[in-house]
Parts: structure tokens; sequence; C-alpha cells
């Protein structure tokens, strides 16, 4: 969630379609190599602790009270035929990478147990992978929500490929945004789009994460690549193009946020603040340089009118056609938008602020997957900030996520629906497993965040076993992964991303650590459930 707040008014003619909330039907493809394809009809459930009986309120109640399940509801995307015609074309023209080959050859590389410490005085995880510095301490990419194939996949494999976790992460700073602004838009000039990397708003990006032995020395390694997420349009020339999402720094009302994500089967799931969620589909991941050498422009297939192109992925300026060349933001793969699934209920939660409604549509900040229900749920949940006449710490509901996947009818939420027992509010991140709930409170940069557990009364009530974990300082979302028993986040901070990130840093961690860069990172949930 947000470290400070900026300016979005970027909305070109292109991006006035992508505000429709755009949504199709992915057309049948085979998948990306796996050897035991999801069929949700047929997967063996896990055996575990039944959710919660359903229950039902109008109202707010009180913090871990029962909220209506009805809120939630999710319509699909209005614009489903049109964007379904708009993928197949884009698909006709770029080439594809599956997810193995693309982790195959991931060109950054984490570090297990750096010096960087963002726990401080709080308990270490398990397990901690430290970013490559520039991602460590970049601006421009903010982390957000995690996944990975423990959730993709019933046994936690992707074809033959296992240990992927992925993080979200959104664009959240523009110089150019706000430095000089055009006065008509708010937005960076013409001028400065073509010249200043940094000037370009670039979205969404899903970064692909795995732990492996090096093939050539036998050593643990772990290693990652950036993927830009997209969404489809067709310009002025008649040509398919992409865009990128268009993130905003919540509680902005425009662009994705990506505060939580789940990977399940072939699909990605974002969750978008003010909307519901969009989906992607790992089948179309779209591979702007496949011979590996950015400087040969590879050439690319041809639209509609036959006319072959070619693609660039140096300049880091540019995004979709242009004359005849595709762009990228510099990133080699594009992954875009396949599906939308909007909130039924009106959305009246009050714009620039915290605050949440009690009842009607809520913001979905988080998302996250529990398979240790019958049916596997998907849990959506709110980032809120108490105020006078918003007493909502935030709600949290179950879909049944298999439902998700036949985008011709409503879905609503099924299992449970709860306002968080956050007294505050300042939810980040929740995942449930087994009966508990996990929830992640940050607490800013100037302390270690909350890791809570609840579990549900006999009256359907969420409450507190045992105290708050003391967990990273910028904790954000949360992901379960089964096989190795352990809770997923990551960490947001950066130096210099509040003053306590700079002033602090000395003084209040111990020598040669930086608690304001960001890891990804595991605790043991054998070592959570055992905490007083």
């Amino acid at each position: 969630m947000p470290s400070r707040r900026i300016r979005r008014a970027w909305i070109t003619a292109a991006a006035a379609a992508s505000l429709a909330f755009t949504g199709l039907t992915a057309p049948a493809q085979a998948e990306d190599a796996p050897r035991d394809p999801v069929d949700p009809t047929v997967q063996e459930p896990l055996a575990a602790e039944a959710a919660p009986a359903p229950f039902a309120a109008d109202a707010w109640t009180s913090p871990g009270g029962p909220a209506s399940p009805g809120d939630f509801t999710l319509s699909p995307g209005a614009l489903n035929a049109e964007t379904t015609r708009r993928v197949a074309r884009l698909d006709a023209v770029l080439p594809k990478s599956g997810v193995q080959n693309l982790l195959a050859g991931a060109n950054r590389t984490a570090t297990p147990w750096c010096a960087r410490d963002p726990f401080g005085t709080a308990p270490d995880p398990d397990i901690k992978h430290c970013l490559q510095s520039d991602d460590s301490v970049s601006r421009e990419w903010v982390p957000q929500g995690v996944t990975g194939v423990s959730d993709a996949k019933d046994n936690e494999l992707w074809g033959e490929a296992g240990n992927i976790q992925l993080f979200a992460s959104y664009d959240g700073w523009d110089p150019g945004r706000q430095t000089d602004p055009d006065p008509a838009t708010g937005d960076c000039t013409a001028a400065e789009l073509e010249a200043d990397d940094a000037c370009n708003q670039k979205g969404v990006r899903i970064t692909f994460v795995q732990s492996r032995t090096n093939p050539a020395t036998g050593s643990p390694e772990v290693k990652y690549r950036h993927v830009l997420l997209g969404w489809t349009y067709v310009n002025s020339a008649d040509h398919v193009s992409f865009d990128g999402l268009h993130a905003a720094e919540y509680p902005i009302q425009k662009g994705v946020h990506a505060g939580g994500i789940v990977w399940y089967g072939n699909y990605l799931y974002v969750a978008d603040t003010r909307n519901g969620l969009r989906v992607f589909d790992m089948r179309y991941i779209m591979d702007l340089d496949p011979d590996g050498d950015p400087g040969t422009h590879d050439a690319m297939g041809a639209d509609t009118d036959g006319v072959k192109t070619t693609a660039n992925v140096e300049d880091k300026t540019k995004v979709g056609r242009h004359d005849n060349v595709w762009y990228s933001f510099g990133y080699r793969y594009v992954m875009p938008q396949v599906a939308a699934w909007k909130f039924k209920a009106p959305q009246s939660n009050p714009a620039g602020s915290y605050a949440c409604v009690a009842t009607g549509a809520p913001k979905a900040s988080y998302i996250s997957l529990d398979r240790s229900t019958t049916p596997d749920r998907l849990l959506m949940g709110e980032y809120c900030r108490p105020q006078s006449g918003y007493p909502s710490t935030g709600r949290i509901a179950s879909f049944p996520v298999a439902a998700l996947e036949g985008r011709s009818a409503d879905v609503a939420a099924e299992g449970w629906a709860n306002y968080l027992p956050l007294a505050n509010g300042g939810a980040q991140g929740a995942a449930a497993t087994g009966g508990t709930l996990y929830v992640n409170e940050s607490k800013g940069t100037d302390e270690p965040g909350n890791l809570w557990r609840y579990q549900w009364d006999g009256d359907g009530r969420l409450t507190a076993k045992g105290a708050a974990v003391k967990t990273a300082r910028g904790a954000e979302d949360l992901y379960v992964e089964r096989g190795t028993g352990r809770l997923w986040s990551v960490s947001e901070h950066r130096p210099g991303s509040a003053a306590d990130c700079t002033a602090n840093r000395d003084t209040a961690d111990p020598a040669g650590t930086d608690y304001c860069q960001r890891v990804l990172y595991g605790h043991k949930l054998s070592w959570l459930d055992g905490r007083p």
C-alpha cells in the first residue's frame, strides 16, 4: 500500500478505452507445457478444516463481525467479445513464450540472506531473498501482491518447474508528472514522453522468481525476470496495439495498484482496487526479443493488413506499435489482459481517502488463495483506515475460484464474509489455510509490521489467536506455499521513501543493515501457529 501520494492524470484516447474496464473469454490453447493441466471439475480437494458456515449481515457490526457477502458479487467485464478479438489479433502478430522458457532465461539475481534487514527487532523469517540492488532501491517500482506455483497447481509444479514465486509492482515514480506537467492534462508533454524514460508511466509488472540449482556449478541460486502487464486496443491505423495498465498509487481512482495477485491454473488474477479483478493468461506471454539479443530488433508477424513488423526492446520510452515497430518500455516480455470482473454493487467509497464504506461495493485491495477448503477459494479484502462517518475496518470475503473461469454469469462471495478485527484498519494482505486467517498490517517505516492470526468462533466472528507477531517494515500481500509450509510476503519500502528510512538507518538498525530495502521472505506456518 502507499508510502506517499502522487498525481495521476494520464488519459490518452487509447487509455480512455481501457478505463471502460475491458474483459474477454480467452480462446482455448495448450497450456505452457505442464503435464497435468488444471481442470477444476476433476481436481481432487485437499483434506482440511471446513470454512465457517455462510451468514449474512446488512450493516456495520464491529471489528471481526459478519459482513454482507452479496456486496462482493462480481460481474463479467462488459467488453468481453471485443477484447477477445484484440487478443487474438495480437497473438497472430507477436510470438509467445511459456513460463518455463521465461524462467530458464531469467536475467536477474536475488541474494539469499544478504545484510538488508527490514525486520529490525522483529524475529527473522525462515527464508529471505534480497532483490537485486536496483530493484531494492527503485523509486519507480513498488512491490505489492504475492502468489506462486503452490496457488497455481495442486502438485506445486508448472510442468517440471517448481519453487516459483511471483510478486507484482506498480509504477509509483514519474518525475515528469510532478515537476513539469502539461497544464491541460497534468501529464508529461509529448516531447518529454519521447525523450525521458522516467516520464513514462509503465503501469504494473509481474516478477517471476525461482529458487533452483545452477546447472553449471551445482550451487543453489535465486533468479528472476520482470514481465510488463498490458491491455490491448486498436489504434487510429486500425492496427492492434497494447499499452501499460496505468498504475495508480491508492487511493487515486484511475489505474491499478496490484495490491494482490493469485495465480490459479493458466490464469493470473490481479486486484483492481475500485473495480474488481483483471485477468491475465500464462499462455499469452508475448516475447518481443525471441533471439535474446536486444540489438537485432527481431521480426514479428503481420496484422490484418499483411504489413510485417519488427520489435525494439532497447527504447524504454515507447510502448505498443509505432510505425510498424513494437515497443515495450524496454521489457522483453509483455502479458496482455484477457478478461475482467467488475463489482456489481455501486462503488461509493470516498475518493482520495483511505476510509471505506461499510456496505456496497468493497475495495479490492488484496487477494489470495485458500486451497485448504472445498472448493478452492479466492479471498478478497480491503485496506481501510476508519474515520468519522466511515467506521469500517475493512471487509474480507471468499469466492469459489473455479467459478471465475466461466465469465458468463455473476459470481457471488461464498463461505464467509467479515469485517477485519483490526481496530485501526490498515490490512495490507491476508491469506487463509486450515481454518486460520493470517493478516499483514504495516506500521510504516519506523517500526516492524504486525502479522495477525484469526479464527472464526461459533457465531462466525473473527477472533484473535494470540498476540500479533512482529514482521517486516512495509509488509505487503500474503501467499501460502503448501509444500514448504511457508507464508510468503514482500516488503515495499526503500531508502528515502520516508524520513525514517533516511534518518534512522544508522541508529535504529544493527550495523551493516538497511531496513528500507526490499526483500521477498517467508515465515514457517508451524512457527507462527506456535507463537503465544
